[in-house]
């Protein structure tokens, strides 16, 4: 629509004065040369080697927080079992009151205890209480009591106690080397995972250069349309390949965050040597395994403590003396002095020999049962035993033949390499057709896929070895 140029430069003035307006009131509202807030970059992730794993590990897994604790309570065992071999003392405060007898005036005795005319009549109030297992109506106890029994039993405990902390203690181990294995399976499952969607990531770009590749070559009119739909199916069947390893490596991190971190969601990073350390000497492992292992310890613990349970169970046999001694008042008043100054404070000793003589041979079921108990025990020492031979050996052979096998993965990851290459070249210039392009590209693949299951594998037995020692 056409406007004459004096309405044309009215509306421009009303433009530009209401855009005045406006900032302005922007201006006013502090809103109008207000900075535009920085973006807070994101936190560095933390590089967690195998050693900080197992450390936060430890602190957050409940399994070997329930180990710790049972440790430490057998530890508290043992000191309450040497503490029942030392006296107890305890101050005792007690006050009773016995209703007073009622008796006749006429019995000469209770007038007498009553204080009265033996010649009244009636009935009078007694000091004598009425219950004659009490001492009086009025009575005060404050003592000090010191016991202490001595018997076989109680030394016995403390060996049991003792036995019971080492089992505790090669438990707590067992747990701890229990995490240690399911830490250090998750934390390198976890860095192949992650090496494996390199491995997609790079074989799908292959795939997609090798798509590329046939599509120019069908445009110059160098190879058929099959080519390319050959391509195409291998970088599909690739993409899908990259989006399972992404799965599967978000996975494996989600499952160790869980031991590491309070929220699994946590972002972090694995820090792994790139060169893994050498099989350590054979004479090594076993001086170390001999030295030092939770399972032999527990079943060794086990079996000693089978043997004192039979020695509780004969115990029952034989005596226990139990001494007292008592020191206060027991008296009618709470007074060190009586009313006609008889001294209340005064002492009291016993000596109790118990000696057992018929239990209707309740005794000798319990040793029986003691006895079946150690053959058990003597079986799964002596089962322990072979099972820990047999182990070292698997162990070991695992860990040097995964050895062995990584200079020959290694060697055909750059073989495969050199084949793809060469193939791809080939195929360039006309001389091999697609199918072998595929299948270089495939071997490449499988080859990279086996070098880290073979570092993994690797890794995984020398840390099984290491566990089995006692040096991770």
């Amino acid at each position: 629509m056409y406007l004459p140029p004096a309405m044309m430069n009215l509306s421009r003035q009303r433009q530009r004065l209401w855009h005045a307006a406006r900032l302005a009131a922007l201006a006013s509202a502090g809103l109008a040369q207000q900075p535009a807030a920085p973006v807070a970059a994101p936190p560095t992730p933390a590089a967690i080697t195998l050693d900080d794993a197992l450390a936060r590990a430890r602190a957050n897994e409940p399994t070997f927080a329930a180990a710790a604790a049972a440790a430490h309570n057998a530890a508290l065992d043992r000191s309450i079992a040497r503490a029942a071999l030392l006296p107890s003392a305890n101050y005792y405060n007690q006050y009773l009151y016995t209703e007073s007898a009622h008796c006749p005036l006429s019995n000469t005795i209770c007038a007498a205890n009553a204080g009265v005319n033996p010649q009244s009549t009636g009935t009078a109030i007694s000091p004598v209480p009425r219950f004659i297992a009490n001492n009086t109506v009025h009575e005060y106890t404050s003592q000090a009591q010191v016991n202490e029994t001595i018997g076989a039993q109680q030394f016995n405990a403390v060996r049991r106690a003792s036995a019971s902390l080492a089992i505790a203690t090669a438990e707590l181990e067992v747990a701890q080397r229990g995490l240690v294995a399911s830490v250090a399976g998750l934390f390198y499952a976890s860095f192949t995972a992650g090496r494996r969607v390199t491995v997609a990531e790079r074989a799908a770009n292959e795939a997609a250069s090798l798509t590329k590749l046939t599509q120019q070559r069908e445009t110059a009119r160098e190879v058929a349309h099959a080519d390319v739909i050959k391509a195409q199916l291998q970088q599909q069947q690739r993409d899908r390949d990259l989006s399972d390893a992404k799965l599967e490596a978000e996975k494996a991190r989600l499952d160790l965050a869980v031991l590491l971190f309070p929220d699994p969601r946590t972002a972090y990073t694995l820090a792994v040597p790139e060169a893994p350390s050498a099989v350590p000497a054979r004479a090594d492992v076993e001086a170390a395994l001999a030295r030092h292992n939770p399972e032999l310890e527990s079943a060794l613990a086990s079996f000693h403590l089978a043997n004192l349970n039979v020695f509780a169970a004969k115990s029952a046999y034989l005596p226990d003396l139990a001494l007292n001694y008592t020191y206060g008042i027991d008296a009618p008043q709470f007074a060190l002095n009586g009313l006609d100054g008889t001294r209340n404070l005064g002492y009291a000793a016993s000596a109790t020999l118990n000696i057992p003589v018929w239990d209707w041979f309740t005794t000798r079921d319990k040793v029986r049962q003691s006895d079946i108990n150690r053959d058990v025990a003597k079986v799964t020492l002596s089962n322990t035993q072979r099972k820990l031979i047999a182990t070292l050996d698997e162990t070991y052979a695992e860990a040097v033949a995964a050895h062995d096998q990584l200079d020959s993965l290694n060697l055909s990851v750059t073989t495969a390499a050199e084949s793809l290459r060469l193939t791809r070249l080939s195929y360039s210039s006309g001389e091999s057709d697609i199918l072998e392009v595929v299948d270089a590209e495939n071997s490449l693949t499988s080859s990279e896929l086996a070098r880290e299951d073979g570092i993994v594998r690797y890794q995984t037995a020398l840390a099984n070895l290491q566990l089995l020692t006692g040096t991770l």
